[in-house]
């Protein structure tokens, strides 16, 4: 096991993920590879990437940015709250990345062509789903501030003038 570790640099379970991994990404490669328009999906790909990277990558920096310094604002609570606001607004910005033809009616017409269906419904479940989200995160952050209260942890981190 150790010799495993000293050669690879990581333990069994890592190596036989990435193995997983790269057998996934084969099989993806493959159907697409062998689909109907592979130029088109590589020309989507390729927008996808200079859109994350000139785009998206800056905006999301930035409000990490934003929302780290808050939180250092804050003191140790604010610290505690940030990733409680940091993943139910990151699930439900990928939600609306994947579904907002739907979720703005962009693609109405062609949506209701193919299924019957119109797309209005999109917008008040995406809603949905964010305060859901928004609201587990919540309770998940309540759950353990109160957990922390009840082993006698201040939400403050002690000092030196003032240790526990």
């Amino acid at each position: 096991m150790e010799g495993l570790r000293a050669r690879y640099g990581a333990g069994p379970l890592h190596l036989l993920a990435a193995i997983a991994s790269f057998a996934v990404a084969t099989y993806a490669f493959l159907e697409i590879a062998d689909g109907t328009a592979p130029l088109s999906f590589v020309l989507w790909f390729a927008g996808a990437v200079v859109a994350h990277d000139l785009l998206a990558f800056p905006l999301y920096s930035l409000l990490g940015l934003i929302a780290g310094g808050a939180s250092q604002a804050g003191g140790e609570l604010g610290r505690r709250t940030l990733n409680h606001v940091r993943i139910p607004a990151l699930l439900s910005a990928f939600a609306f990345v994947v579904w907002f033809p739907f979720i703005l009616g962009v693609s109405e017409a062609t949506y209701a062509d193919a299924s019957g269906r119109s797309t209005d419904p999109y917008l008040g479940r995406w809603l949905l789903l964010t305060a859901a989200l928004f609201a587990i995160s919540a309770l998940v952050l309540a759950l353990r501030l109160r957990r922390a209260r009840a082993r006698g942890l201040a939400t403050d981190p002690p000092s030196p003038r003032n240790p526990r």
